[in-house]
């Protein structure tokens, strides 16, 4: 009787050792990070830089008066350095300085008319974080226009001519919304694209009779963080 009961208690520990064997054994489980620190994670790259970017521009001419009114298209160019600069997350200031070509086409039955304006662009936007690889910029624009050259073909003569004037019908300033969004395709480069509309007509003297130009372009390009 004596060995069964020793024999009984044996297994009893045996069988206690081994469960709690299995019990240390098996893996810690940790708890999942806290939500804020994922999106920490995620806004790794919410950091200030500056850096210069590249695209081109493809722009005419509007009217709010007259909704008939079209102008053929332009291609230019667009240059210049930005900033990323954080405020909060995930809003961050984006000043630019850049060096810009817009301007329209008209074709008449006398000949075909461009101009080509040279501006200088100062956006001051607000760049939302709306993704960690995706953003969406809004906010105002500063234009200084440097000059205009005006070309007229009619087939037979090209005849060119380039002004410098600080009147050119009234503006020399103008004062832009600008929208778009970008693509962070790394930390050191981003994939671009906005539209740009004058928010005043770039002729002062404009009235019911004459309809009230606005300059608009869209742009895409590359920026490229130092």
């Amino acid at each position: 009787m004596k060995k069964i009961l020793f024999l009984a208690l044996v297994m009893a520990m045996a069988i206690s050792a081994d469960a709690q064997r299995r019990v240390y054994r098996q893996p810690v489980r940790r708890a999942p990070a806290p939500r804020y620190a994922q999106q920490r994670n995620n806004y790794n790259s919410f950091q200030p830089g500056i850096g210069f970017k590249i695209g081109a521009n493809v722009s005419n001419s509007v009217s709010t008066r007259d909704y008939g009114y079209n102008t053929g298209s332009l291609l230019g160019i667009n240059l210049g350095l930005f900033a990323d600069l954080p405020i909060i997350q995930p809003i961050s200031f984006a000043p630019e300085v850049l060096y810009s070509q817009k301007g329209y086409r008209v074709g008449t039955t006398y000949g075909n008319f461009t101009q080509r304006n040279h501006f200088i662009d100062v956006p001051l936007l607000a760049k939302f974080k709306v993704t960690p690889n995706f953003n969406v910029l809004v906010g105002p624009q500063l234009s200084w226009l440097m000059s205009t050259t005006n070309t007229y073909d009619d087939g037979f003569t090209v005849t060119q001519q380039s002004t410098y004037d600080n009147d050119n019908n009234g503006h020399k300033t103008y004062l832009d919304g600008v929208i778009g969004v970008s693509f962070d395709l790394n930390r050191k480069v981003d994939l671009h694209g906005r539209y740009a509309i004058n928010l005043q007509g770039t002729d002062r003297y404009g009235n019911t009779y004459t309809p009230d130009y606005r300059n608009q372009v869209w742009q895409v390009g590359l920026g490229f963080k130092f």
